[in-house]
């Protein structure tokens, strides 16, 4: 792979994940702020994970048949582009509805973006000479991308309003149009594929292998409080005032560490450990949230989201070694696909739906008092500045400036009044539970099957 290649493929891949790292975490941050109570960020944390079950028909029986790689991905971006910035208006209109947004704009918008992830993967990897040793070093820079996505969420000043969507938008708009450039990655040619292919059917034989049925059960199952992060632990970090976006960027940053030690690891541990420990983690970090949260303790929620790498790179990335290692060749790449649809689809989607349950319970009547003069307060800065089409006075402003003052204060009573201490207590037991059973059930054995 020759160096002009190897900068085309980079930047792809830093744009692809800034765009999704822009609001995918900090999104409650603001949505919450017009409007959006519990059932409503499960819906919008709901429809990812759909999108994602749904789009590899279309990537295996359309994109990757009859069309050039790159010009799929440079059209999806383009669309996705168009849609959030559709979402972006409809957002700031008066009382926007969240079921529009979610199953309008949201799921619109991932139907465009789930498959790219496909996409970016293959264009990479078809052009390189050697993907098993240069794909690492290409693939680490969407990780930090995501990381740079979250460090310009901060010092942008976009973490809690709609700038957010705008910075996606315009990421978006901008690989959409970097993607004509890339090398020409062509469709497949020759061979047929097969919906049960595309869906991963023939890979269920593994299920046949009792310690494969429960890694794949548990991995589901560990999914449901993974949920519980993306969907509500920026809230907690905007609730101890600390920088939302870099704060949980540390996250990111700890996965690249871990990935680098993980070999060492692995070696001594081997596949049952690892995976434990990764479950394990999880039980601490939610630990440490239900603790930290209410007495506002930083170290605590700093420490649950460092801990982002071993619950990431322990656990999905050795089950992806795991299941590479039991599949034969004719079928590993459906087994890791299950294995995707299985966690970050299914698994996600329940888990989505489970924090927005327990999330409305534990949310008592004085936050969604505060949250509804959050909002109050929202409209009428909102009023004023349209009112001035752009030519604010001295008295507007200083009048925004108290009402943004009387609103920050407010958002903050509204997350003071949750019950954290019960809202992480739940997942982190259901974490334990599922760790536990791992760890008495799962008894591996050396041989893979279906060679």
């Amino acid at each position: 792979m020759n160096l002009s290649i190897r900068l085309q493929l980079s930047v792809m891949m830093f744009l692809q994940f800034f765009i999704w790292g822009s609001w995918y975490v900090t999104a409650p941050n603001y949505l919450g702020t017009i409007g959006f109570q519990a059932g409503d960020t499960a819906n919008t944390y709901s429809v990812g994970p759909i999108a994602g079950m749904i789009t590899p028909l279309f990537v295996g029986l359309v994109a990757d048949r009859f069309f050039s790689a790159q010009r799929v991905l440079g059209v999806l971006h383009l669309l996705g582009a168009l849609i959030m910035f559709g979402a972006i208006g409809f957002m700031q209109g008066e009382s926007p509805s969240p079921s529009v947004l979610n199953w309008g704009f949201f799921f619109g918008y991932m139907l465009t973006y789930f498959p790219t992830l496909a996409l970016t993967n293959t264009i990479a990897m078809k052009n390189m000479s050697n993907p098993e040793k240069e794909f690492p070093g290409i693939r680490v820079l969407g990780t930090i991308g995501w990381i740079a996505a979250g460090f310009a969420l901060t010092f942008g000043g976009y973490e809690t309003n709609v700038g957010m969507f705008y910075m996606t938008a315009v990421a978006a708009l901008l690989l959409g149009l970097f993607s004509f450039f890339l090398p020409d990655t062509p469709p497949v040619k020759d061979g047929n594929i097969t919906v049960s292919q595309i869906f991963g059917l023939d890979a269920l034989a593994l299920f046949k292998d009792r310690s494969y049925l429960v890694f794949i059960i548990s991995s589901m199952l560990i999914c449901i409080p993974l949920a519980f992060y993306y969907q509500i632990a920026s809230r907690v970090v905007e609730h101890v005032g600390l920088p939302i976006g870099t704060t949980m960027s540390y996250g990111q940053i700890s996965e690249i560490f871990f990935m680098v030690v993980m070999p060492f690891f692995f070696a001594r541990l081997g596949v049952k450990w690892m995976l434990a420990i990764g479950m394990l983690a999880w039980v601490v970090r939610y630990g440490l949230f239900a603790i930290g949260a209410p007495d506002e303790l930083r170290w605590m929620i700093i420490i649950g989201i460092v801990l982002h790498g071993i619950c990431y790179d322990f656990f999905f990335v050795t089950g992806q070694i795991y299941t590479d290692q039991k599949a034969g060749k004719p079928i590993r790449a459906q087994a890791q696909g299950l294995l995707v649809m299985l966690t970050l689809g299914l698994g996600m989607m329940i888990g989505a739906q489970a924090a927005g349950y327990v999330e409305a319970r534990y949310t008592p009547q004085a936050a969604k008092d505060f949250n509804a003069q959050v909002v109050t307060k929202g409209e009428e800065i909102k009023a004023i500045t349209d009112q001035a089409e752009g030519n604010l006075s001295d008295d507007d402003q200083k009048k925004i400036d108290e009402l943004t003052k009387e609103k920050n204060k407010l958002r903050q009573d509204e997350l003071a009044a949750f019950e954290w201490k019960s809202m992480w207590g739940i997942p982190a037991i259901f974490a334990g539970v599922v760790m536990l059973i791992f760890v008495f059930i799962f008894n591996e054995k050396k041989k893979p099957i279906n060679e």
